[in-house]
């Protein structure tokens, strides 16, 4: 037995070293110290000596670099640029053009939990606060979501003029400008408050404060820009719209096949250098009403006017609408959401080079200037508006399912709409943590590259599966169009926000993890920068640094990754109280264990990874999930651990956990080296799988929370618009709750009294006629039950229509035509 206690301890001793990752030198120290220890403690001596020549032949030639830098470095050096895949401009300004935030440490495998915990709650200024308050209140009463989407197919005109009037075009115009300088949280605020009323209005609200011209002259413009366009945009004189998309290429700038050709030109009487445009671009959202279009396009300088290259690149500018050759073509029809959309087309378009934005200096900078403030817009919008239906549909659908009885039931009692209200109420409130986490990471100065695309991503996925469930339970209510239905036009406009922005099957599958796996991992972009190095004392020094950095981190990781596994990450430091500390340290597991798939992915298929769309897909969901379940963490601390927000916490977390590992087997059972797969899996899932979905429990008490009064359905409900009013069916259903739980009591007992009477009234108000004589309820027992059917009618009445009602304009201008030729 002492013969084996050295190597023991020196394993020990190395594992540890491993797991808390100490520094090389330090675990020879530690090492070698222990080996003494254990000799001197009656260790056989021979094997002490042996240990310790294993631990110095492993040591040496890593601690002396006159000795690593020829012999290990060089040669591995050498091997890297060979296999290094080759990074197109394009990608390369796609990975330098985002910062990394908390995501970094989600990716190293030992998140510093106090980085995430010590950012500063998401607060508005109390400017911002008015705005929402007031302005923004006001316009959600205002909305008809009816006469827009079914009367008009566009916002009355009063909206229109309420919109520009109050600078909802200029929220992030800076003041200076005449906008409203909101910050990136407080635009998210006023996104979500809107879409829970109308996704019509959130999109026309929310594109003008997104990618557009607003957003790009603020980072780009020159001074001369700004100070003509950001107040006309701000205050509505010009209304904006952004061509990047196109039938050729969708968004993929890159491969955009819109051209123009530097050339002289007449502008305002004078002759100019400037740009000939022939574009071709569709799906640009408020294209029929704008007067001023952002454009992407190729630009080209055959005759050298401005410089000696030829293809200058992708470029941006602003065209005024009514320059001569611009078309805008007739509107789209998006699945009943009639937001204001259609195609733009040019053909030799001429606008001088004072058009670009930022003039000549920017004349092909338009992928970094697209890709940077994408990250900003996709951070904002499209979660704002799936993180504002989600929300919607978790408090209304829990009043509705409460109100609505079967079998003299709440059908929010039966455990198949019980599964069913969990997941809503689950996916609202990870959608709300997510939009809001991403949000505020602009609001902190920076480019969330990305936490956008898993915001986008997640937000409408979590969004769509929310109105999904909604419409199940509303049943009938859900499916049948009218003034009364809250949920069928964001049924239906949820597929849009899964399409646009990038479609939502190519932002999982190459977005998240080929962009996080280098943008984000602590060593994988240093060493292709080390390796570019023109000097070759300089590129080798630095690659040894990283290098070895990698091979360490990645040790660790394999290490951290086993011992999680081993013991079901009970074990290890973790912030929280005793009610979260075993979520961060399930976290800190998950996050080992990305990182080290992430390693073994890139090491062993390179270049091909990126091909490798399922795996990069799968490894994606584990970052998602990693920084969603983040999100909520952080949103649990801000709201002061609420006790009562915890099973809506811990049913968002246990799935976040479940997908993480269904996502895990799955890359390592499809892994493409299949034996470096069935070792992995020793590493990660020791024990096999161990984390389950929600339980019914937790789902009981996570539907129960929706379905009463309470502050945590409160919290959840923050932030979106529930002011009962007559264009607001879901607001009045909302208001209803507490009423209709007061009113159950008294509800049971006259039911009960009148299925044990002999009375032959059918007509309910006889009955209470009866029941107040017969003394089973007071009189005002009986209002309550008169305004519980009223509440109730509300609830579940449907529209019904004249069938000249549905009928399009279109069919009565074809007849009102045929008739004249008839007569004719």
């Amino acid at each position: 037995m002492s013969i084996a206690i050295p190597f023991l301890v020196l394993l020990v001793v190395s594992l540890a070293a491993a797991y808390h990752r100490l520094r090389l030198a330090v675990w020879v120290a530690i090492g070698a110290t222990a080996l003494v220890a254990a000799w001197l403690l009656g260790a056989s001596t021979v094997a002490s000596i042996v240990a310790g020549a294993l631990l110095a032949l492993a040591a040496i030639p890593l601690l002396l670099p006159a000795i690593r830098l020829p012999l290990i470095t060089a040669p591995l050096l050498k091997f890297y640029t060979r296999i290094l895949p080759p990074l197109s401009e394009t990608e390369r300004v796609a990975l330098e053009a985002g910062t990394v935030g908390f995501e970094g440490e989600l990716f190293s495998g030992k998140p510093d939990w106090n980085a995430l915990l010590s950012q500063p709650k998401p607060t508005l200024r109390e400017d911002e606060q008015a705005f929402l308050d007031g302005p923004v209140e006001e316009l959600c009463a205002m909305v008809n979501d009816w006469e827009i989407t079914h009367v008009r197919a566009d916002l009355p005109p009063e909206l229109w003029d309420f919109i520009k009037k109050n600078k909802f075009f200029g929220m992030i115009v800076p003041k200076e400008y005449g906008g409203l300088g909101l910050t990136a949280l407080a635009n998210h605020k006023v996104i979500q408050k809107l879409a829970a009323v109308s996704s019509v209005v959130s999109s026309t609200v929310g594109v003008p404060n997104s990618l557009g011209p607003a957003e790009l002259l603020m980072h780009y413009g020159t001074q001369e820009q700004k100070d003509y366009y950001l107040p006309r945009l701000a205050d509505g004189r010009e209304v904006p719209c952004f061509g990047l998309t196109g039938p050729w290429a969708g968004s993929d700038a890159t491969s955009i096949p819109d051209y123009g050709i530097v050339c002289m030109g007449d502008w305002n009487g004078a002759r100019v250098v400037g740009v000939k445009l022939t574009f071709d671009k569709r799906y640009i959202t408020l294209a029929p009403v704008a007067s001023l279009i952002g454009l992407a396009f190729r630009m080209y300088d055959p005759d050298g006017l401005i410089g000696d290259k030829r293809d200058i690149g992708i470029t941006l500018a602003l065209v005024p609408r009514d320059t001569d050759g611009v078309e805008i073509g007739r509107r789209h029809f998006p699945l009943n959401s009639p937001f204001q959309n259609g195609p733009i087309h040019g053909k030799e378009v001429f606008i001088p080079l004072s058009q670009l934005i930022g003039g000549e200096a920017y004349a092909g900078k338009g992928w970094q200037m697209l890709v940077e403030c994408l990250s900003i817009g996709r951070s904002i919008t499209l979660p704002s508006t799936a993180s504002g239906g989600a929300k919607m549909a978790a408090v209304v659908t829990g009043a509705y399912a409460r109100i609505r009885k079967q079998f003299g039931l709440s059908i929010g009692r039966f455990e198949g709409v019980e599964e069913a209200l969990a997941r809503i109420a689950g996916n609202a409130y990870a959608a709300s943590a997510l939009s809001e986490a991403s949000a505020a990471a602009v609001a902190r100065g920076e480019l969330p590259a990305v936490p956008s695309t898993i915001s986008k991503y997640h937000c409408t996925e979590m969004g769509r599966e929310a109105a999904k469930d909604a419409m199940d339970i509303h049943g009938g209510k859900g499916i049948i169009l009218g003034p009364k239905n809250y949920l069928g036009r964001g049924w239906q406009a949820s597929p849009i926000a899964i399409t646009v922005e990038g479609a939502n099957i190519m932002t999982r599958s190459l977005m998240i993890f080929g962009q996080g796996a280098i943008l984000c991992h602590p060593w994988v972009l240093k060493e292709m920068k080390a390796a570019t190095l023109p000097d070759p004392g300089e590129r080798l020094r630095e690659f040894d640094r990283n290098l070895f950095g990698h091979i360490g981190f990645a040790i660790s990781n394999a290490v951290r990754s086993w011992w999680f596994g081993l013991t079901g990450a009970r074990i290890g430091s973790a912030p929280g109280d005793t009610y979260t500390r075993r979520y961060y340290r399930k976290l800190n597991r998950y996050s080992a264990a990305l990182a080290l798939m992430a390693d073994t992915s890139m090491l062993l298929l390179g270049g091909k990874l990126k091909f490798k769309e399922s795996l990069s897909g799968r490894l994606g969901d584990v970052l998602s999930h990693l920084y969603i379940a983040s999100a909520m963490l952080k949103r649990y601390e801000d709201e002061g651990r609420p006790a009562s927000d915890q099973p809506l916490l811990a049913w968002s977390f246990h799935n976040s956990v479940h997908k993480m590992e269904i996502a895990l087997s799955s890359a390592l059972r499809n892994f493409p080296i299949r034996p470096v797969g069935w070792l992995l899996w020793m590493l990660v899932f020791p024990w096999g799988r161990r984390a389950q979905a929600p339980s019914d429990r937790l789902g009981h008490k996570t539907a129960a929370l929706l379905m009463s009064p309470n502050d945590a359905r409160d919290r959840l409900a923050r932030g979106i618009f529930l002011t009962p009013c007559a264009n607001n069916p879901a607001g009045r259903i909302a208001s209803y709750l507490p009423q209709v739980v007061l009113a159950e009591p008294v509800e049971r007992k006259f039911l009960k009294a009148l299925k044990n009477s002999d009375i032959e009234a059918l007509d309910f108000a006889a009955q209470l006629d009866e029941g107040v004589r017969e003394g089973w309820i007071t009189a005002e027992e009986r209002k309550q039950l008169e305004a519980l059917r009223e509440m109730t009618i509300d609830a579940i009445s449907v529209d019904d229509f004249e069938a000249w009602e549905l009928r399009s304009a279109g069919y009565y201008s074809d007849r009102i035509e045929a008739a004249r030729r008839d007569a004719a």
